[in-house]
This record gives C-alpha cells, structure tokens and sequence, in this order.
C-alpha cells in the first residue's frame, strides 16, 4: 500500500511538472474549429523561462509529425512566431510547437485543429405519438459536419393558418437525429407542426415548420392474447382471444390482424378484424385448419387513421382436433438364429407415420401377434417407442402393429415371419451398386416378374445393433435411388434387397459396397517364415474392417536386398502369403506390404530378414556322407570289440614259448651249448645257406609228421638252390641284387630254421634281426656271454650283423616244433620257383629222423632275420 502511494505521488509530481512547462508557452487559438479547406493560422508564445537565451527564431512547427515549411513561418517578435497552413483539408490534426537550441528539439506546445463544414437544414420531419405516453420525432441532418453539431426541435401550435410558439411546452434539444417529449408534455392536438433547427461554430440552418396531425402518428401498445384453444368435437377448428390496448385515442375504431401457422410451414396467413375501441376484448374462430395441427397465433392493431401498426403481439400456440392416424407405419425386422432352447429373438422396428397432414400425436403402439397355424393364441403387447424384441418358437408367425392417438387407431401394418424349417425362394439373380454427385443407385434383375414389391436393407457392416439398420419399400421398380448423405463415407455398408411376394419374404440377395473410398489408413504387417537359402515366405493378415476404408484390390509386396535394387510382386487380395524366390543367400533383405484400394494405397512397418548360407539340402548332402562315414566307422568298432579275438588270433597269434612247455624237458646243458644266442654271438663262424633248412606247411597232420618235414625240407633246399645262384661258398659274398631273391625264399612269416650239426661254411652275407627274438629261458651265465659278445661286436666292427657260428652239436628236432608248425600259416613268396618233391637234395642236409624229447634241439623262426649284404 506505501509503495503504491510513492507511486502516485510521482506521476502526480511529473504531471506538475509538465503543466509548468507548458505554462511556460502559449498557443492560440486554442483547439480551433475550421471549415473544411480554410486557412488555418496559429501563433506559439514563448514564456520568461526561455528568455533571453531563446527567441522566436528558435521556434519550429510540426503537423502531426512532418515538419512544416519555413515559408509558412512568421516571427511577429522575440517571443512571438507564427505559422500559417493553406487549404487546410485534414479532419482532425495536431499542430505542434518545437524550439531547436543547439541541434536539439523540444516540444514547448500543442492542439488539436478540426475542420468540418456548416450544419444543413434538418428535413424528413416524421413522429409517433403513443397516447399519454410519449411523443418521439425524427429527422435527417444532411452532410455529415464533421463537427460538435446540437439539434433543437420545436413543436409548434398553429392557429388560423399562422404558427406560434408554444412557450408554455419548450423545446426538446439533442446531439442526435431524434428528440422525445414525455407525458405529461404530451398533449393530443390535431394543429401541431413541428420544427428542427441545428447549430455548429461554423453556422446555424432550421427547417420549416412541418404540420403533423397527432391522430394520424398515434401508435397503439401491442394487444395481449389471452388464448387460443380447440372446441371439442369440432375439427380443424381454433377459436382466438385477446385484450385490446388500453390507451387508445377516443372514439376510434381499430383493425386487428390475426397471424397464423402450422409448425410444419414457414408460411403465415393473415385474418384482419375490425373493432370499437370502446371493447375491452377481441375473438375470433381460426377454420380450415388442419387436423392433428399445432398452430402459432399472433396478433397486431391500428386505429383506422393512424399510418402505423402496433408490435405483434407475443405468440401463443395450440392444436387442432385429432384424427385417427390415416396411414399405417412402415414396419421391418431383423430374425436371429434360433436359440438352443427352440426360441428365437425377432427384432421389430418401424417408421414414425410421416402423413401430411398429420393425423395427431401418437400416443403409443399395439403389436398383436399369433402363430399362423392357430390364431386363437393370439397375443398382445404396447410400446412408445418404434422398436421391440419378440421371443418367438420356431412357427411361423403373423404380426401386426397399429399406432393409436387420441382419436383412435391406424390401419395395421402386417409381416409374416417365416418358421425356421422353412426354405424361401431365391428371387433376385443379381444386385449392382453405383454413385453419382448426389445418388446412391442400386439396381436388381428379378427372375419372377409378378413380383412388384421389394425392401431396400442397408447398414455399417461392422454394425452388431439390428435397431441400427435402414430399410425402405420399393413398388413397381428394379431400382432404388437415395440421398448419398445416407451413407457416411469410407464405410463398408450391406446392401440386401427382399422380395415381397403376398404375406411372404423370400430370399434376399445381399452386396458390399462403399459410396466413397480412400486409401487405407494403414497397410499389412509383414511376418516371415524361417528363410531358406535363396526363399522365403511373407505372411500377413487382412487389415481391420475399418481402417480399409474401401475394398482392398491387392496386394504389394516390396523388398530389397541391402544395398541392392528394390524389387516387388502383386498378389490378388485373397492372397495372404507368397513365397519369394531367386534371393541372394546369406543377404539381408528388407521387406514391407502395400494395400491397395481404388483410392491408393498404404504400406505397413518394413521388416528384415537374411537368407541362410546353405538350405536344407546342402545341409543333408554335406551330413549325409559324414553321417554315413561315421556310422561305418561306429559299426567297424563295434565289431572289432565283438571280434577282437579273432582278429587278434588272425592277424596277431599267440607263439607259444617253447622254453616254458610242459610237453617237454629243456636239459640246461643243451640250452647252453646250443642256444642260438650263443651262435649268433660268435665273430668266428658265420651261417652258410646250405646248412640252413626252412620248414614250411609241415605237420599238418599227426600222422603225417615226419613226411611233411621231409617234404619241407625238400621245398627249402630247391628255394636254396635257386636264389643261392652266383652266391660265393666259403669267403664270397652275396651280390646285392641277389639279395631280395633270398629274402623272398625267407619271406614267409613266421618260417622255423633248422641248424644241421655239420654247418661249417664262412659266408660274408649274414642274416640280419629284423624282429625282436622270442623270449627264451636262459642261464644267467649264457645271458651276460651274450651281452658281452654284442657289445665286442659292436666296437670292433661298429655293423647291425650277427654272424652265425657253426653249432658243434647237431640239432635235433625239438618235439614242440610241431605245435608250432601247426598253427602256423606259411606264406611263400609268389617270386619263388615251385618246388619239386623228387628233385636231388644235395645242397640240403637231410634232418634225422623225428626223435622226440631229444635234447639240445635248437630252431629259430626267419621272421627274426633278414638278409644284408656285407659290406
């Protein structure tokens, strides 16, 4: 609050302030007044403040905010300037008033200058005179001054032809085009004459003194409708009363205007009555009026002298006499599927009556149904609305329905409702739609002419209310025509037409169609299936009914591969999915779905996806093989476990140690003297081929044992001979390319040779360990001679050959080498030549006869050798 009294007090200061500084110049004259085109002259008087630093030469005009001319400047004195404007034409201006001390303005003074014109003479005298109430006149003033402009009107008395002024009743004064006197300065006189003057600072101009008979202006109040209202058992018939106006000139009669109509037109009619105004009230009786009608009534009066009417009165409204209703209603239904129960839900609905004229208010509805075959179980039921549900068996029924108002009921409309075993005729063989600006157009071809009576049935396909739906009776046409504002626009509608053919309905014939399209207001969602190679399938479902806006007519499928060229294919719009095909495998693609109407089309959200590097098939190509391969190799496992005995025993046999077979006895001083150790140890003696026997396929048989050692024999010595050809006896040696030969008659796994007791021939050539020798039992002693003897062998002649001393005692065949001959399979050389059982054997020695248990029987088998040449 302080704060806004600091506040106050400042502009009230700065408000001081600025005044004073005005004081301190003058101009005059002071918001001057001119005629239009004048010359306009002013002076600026400068104060004592200003002097004597500041004079009249210091002083500059402005007009509003353009600086005016120096030849229109006068300095009269020091204090003194003054400024002079030709043709002044603004209508309003502000002339300012500057001093300009070194280079700077400020402004000393202003007003604000008008220029108008002289007021004209007042003319178009008019009045109304509302008796003891008010007298108002009006006039016109011309041209517009453009000034402060004051009108003065003057009612005036005449008397013998000559005007005077009523002094006694004045003047009425005002700043605009009309003047009013009030009761009591209203008195009734038929010599009034009334008179308009108007003034300005430019001038002054009155009219003529208009004479104006008061009878004549007098204005009546509105009369007051005390009622309108219907004679009962009299139709078409209103009667009308009302209050006349209570100030009323004496001894005048009045006209009064009755105004009717009928809330149905936009028409009035008129009904003039004649009165004294010495009545109180009016009546009248409005006829030939519609029946059923509500009517509005108003009423207006004039004295029969007066030029001017009265204001309508306020209205007021009633109705006509009814009738019974003339027509009977439009009347339809929709049937639903029967109920589990045998029931079924009939949907009637009809048509408000649309007679014109009406036939009254509707007060209600009676439905009266029954079923066909047994009327006697008839039944009723009302309604105020123009719908109901019935819950009807599966008989066909018969129902009627009948509006009713006061004056009684209408004709019944009558439907036949079918039973549910009931087969109805197929009619109508096709229906088409169409539009034009204005029209919808459906038009139907019937296969049976006497038919001349159909129903039109249309609705929003998603509509699920059966109330909702529109019908309309078509006579004597294939065609209906309606208003296209019946259809909302981008909505499918289902159009049905229904023969009618007597009480019956047949079958109905029913199409979709749009009065208007657009393109959809979105399009598919893509989905795909898991992609293949070089394929993939595009899946995507309808769009929603309502966001199709028009009938979907195919579809677009787009896609591309990244960074590559956008491709697509169109499928009809039953189409759901398609399967691309030619993709680039292991490529990402993007695809997206376009719905199209008549209108355009939409496309969905766009979806990626990437091609597998190998398909199925190059999966099962690649599997297959490596499923096989290990599957053999599994079963190659599998058997070798099941059968790894046998193969251990074909391929890998057990040789018995002969050193630990109980079949025999080992004498220690045989194994000492003949071990093949002891031999093989010895740089002395080297073992001559032709003392060598090799033992092949013997002792096949018990029986047959010492035959078949002979025979072996026999085979060894021709396999000596021949691969011993060139072969040096005593100091020679084996040629190299002579060695292979002896190998091969060697080559036979597993071979047992025979040591004779006379072997004594030096040979170079030695047969070489290939294998590790069999594990013999030996004496400890025998064991380190041998180890001494190998290791002498190898520091002195630093070579991989054992040489074979002679054996001193002769070998004996050692009863075990039968077994072991026995199980035994020798395999000869396919280079050896056959050997030939009665061939001489002089280069073989022949063995002694078989002597079991004989002591210092030694053998060794050849795959423990092979041959090497001396070097």
């Amino acid at each position: 609050m302080f704060n806004c009294l600091i506040w106050m007090f400042v502009l009230l200061c700065s408000s001081i302030a600025d005044e004073n500084s005005i004081r301190d110049a003058d101009i005059f004259p002071s918001s001057p007044e001119i005629e239009r085109g004048s010359t306009l002259k002013l002076f600026c008087v400068l104060g004592k403040r200003y002097t004597p630093h500041r004079n009249a030469s210091h002083i500059i005009w402005k007009l509003n905010h353009d600086l005016i001319a120096q030849e229109n400047y006068n300095i009269v004195n020091e204090t003194v300037s003054s400024i002079t404007i030709h043709n002044f034409t603004y209508s309003k201006a502000h002339v300012k008033c500057f001093t300009k001390y070194l280079g700077k303005e400020q402004l000393l003074v202003h007003t604000e200058v008008k220029s108008g014109f002289p007021p004209d003479t007042p003319g178009n005298i008019s009045c109304i005179y509302y008796f003891e109430a008010e007298l108002s006149c009006t006039w016109t003033s011309g041209r517009e001054t453009n000034l402060r402009t004051n009108y003065t009107l003057y009612r005036k008395m005449m008397t013998g032809g000559r005007v005077t002024v009523l002094n006694t009743v004045g003047s009425c004064r005002s700043k605009t085009e009309s003047c009013s006197f009030y009761y009591p300065d209203t008195p009734y006189s038929s010599s009034f004459c009334f008179q308009v003057k108007a003034e300005n600072v430019l001038g002054e101009a009155s009219s003529e003194c208009v004479p104006i008979p008061m009878e004549k202006i007098e204005k009546l109040e509105p009369p007051e409708i005390l009622s309108v209202k219907k004679i009962t058992g009299i139709r078409q018939l209103l009667t009308v009363t009302w209050k006349m106006p209570e100030k009323i000139i004496p001894s005048q009669d009045l006209f009064c205007d009755v105004q009717y109509r009928n809330l149905y037109s936009n028409s009035s009619e008129f009904v003039t009555v004649r009165l004294n105004s010495a009545e109180k009230t009016g009546s009248w009786n409005l006829t030939g009026l519609w029946d059923s009608t509500e009517y509005s009534v108003a009423i207006r009066c004039i004295s029969v002298v007066s030029i001017f009417w009265s204001e309508w009165s306020r209205a007021k409204t009633a109705s006509t006499e009814e009738k019974a209703p003339s027509e009977k209603v439009d009347l339809w239904r929709v049937i639903e599927s029967s109920l589990s129960s045998g029931s079924r839900s009939v949907h009637l609905m009809w048509k408000p009556l649309n007679s014109f004229p009406p036939s009254g208010r509707i007060l209600g509805y009676k439905i009266k149904y029954f079923p066909e075959n047994n009327a006697a179980l008839k039944m009723t039921s009302t309604s105020a609305d123009t719908k109901i549900v019935l819950l009807l068996n599966e008989e066909a029924y018969i129902i009627s329905i009948t509006a009713y108002n006061s004056a009684g009921n209408s004709p019944e409309a009558i439907l036949r409702i079918p039973s549910t075993d009931e087969k109805t005729p197929q009619i109508i063989g096709t229906v088409k739609t169409f539009t034009t600006d204005e029209e919808v157009v459906v038009v139907w071809i019937a296969s049976e002419p006497e038919v001349t009576e159909y129903v039109v049935e249309w609705y929003e396909e998603l509509e699920t209310d059966p109330f909702s739906r529109s019908w309309q009776y078509v006579s004597n046409s294939t065609n209906w025509k309606t208003n296209k504002r019946n259809f909302k626009p981008f909505i499918c509608y289902n159009i049905s037409v229904y023969p009618l053919y007597g009480n019956k309905v047949a079958a109905p014939y029913s199409i979709q169609s749009y009065v208007q399209e657009k393109k959809p207001s979105e399009g598919p969602v893509a989905e795909t299936d898991i992609p293949g190679k070089n394929e993939v399938t595009i899946k995507w479902k309808e769009i929603a009914k309502d966001k199709r806006n028009g009938f979907i007519r195919n579809y677009t499928i787009f896609y591309k591969p990244e960074d590559g060229k956008e491709l697509n294919k169109t499928v009809n719009s039953d189409v759901l999915q398609y399967r691309l095909k030619s993709l680039q495998a292991n490529t990402q693609y993007t695809v997206y779905i376009m719905a199209s109407n008549e209108a355009g089309g939409t496309t969905g959200e766009p979806k990626t996806f990437k091609t597998l590097k190998f398909n199925k098939e190059d999966v099962i190509f690649i599997a297959l093989p490596v499923g096989l391969s290990m599957l053999f190799l599994l079963g190659l496992w599998i058997t070798c476990i099941l059968k790894k005995h046998a193969f251990k025993k074909v391929c890998w046999p057990d040789i018995p140690n002969p050193a630990e077979s109980m079949a025999v006895e080992w004498p220690l001083d045989a194994s000492m003297n003949n071990s093949f150790m002891k031999g093989a140890t010895s740089e002395a003696k080297t073992i001559d081929f032709e003392d060598l026997s090799v033992l092949e396929h013997c002792f096949p048989e018990e029986s047959q044992e010492g035959s078949l050692l002979m025979h072996c024999e026999n085979h060894v010595s021709e396999c000596t001979d021949v691969n011993t050809k060139g072969m040096i006896n005593g100091d020679k040696k084996i040629r190299y390319n002579e060695e292979n030969e002896v190998a091969k008659c060697f080559s036979p796994p597993m071979s047992y040779i025979i040591t004779d007791q006379g072997i004594g021939s030096q040979t170079h050539s030695a047969l070489t360990p290939v294998k590790e020798i069999q594990p013999i039992e030996m004496l400890e002693e025998d064991l380190r001679e041998f180890q001494k003897t190998s290791i002498k062998n190898e520091e002195n002649d630093n070579e991989e050959v054992l040489k074979l001393e002679n054996f001193s005692e002769k070998a004996l065949f050692n009863p075990y080498l039968k077994n072991s001959v026995k199980t035994r399979e020798f395999l000869i050389s396919e280079n050896l030549p056959e050997c030939n059982k009665n061939e001489s054997k002089s280069q073989s020695t022949v063995l002694p006869p078989f002597q079991q248990n004989a002591t210092g029987q030694s053998y060794i088998t050849l795959d423990m050798f092979g041959l090497s040449t001396a070097p």
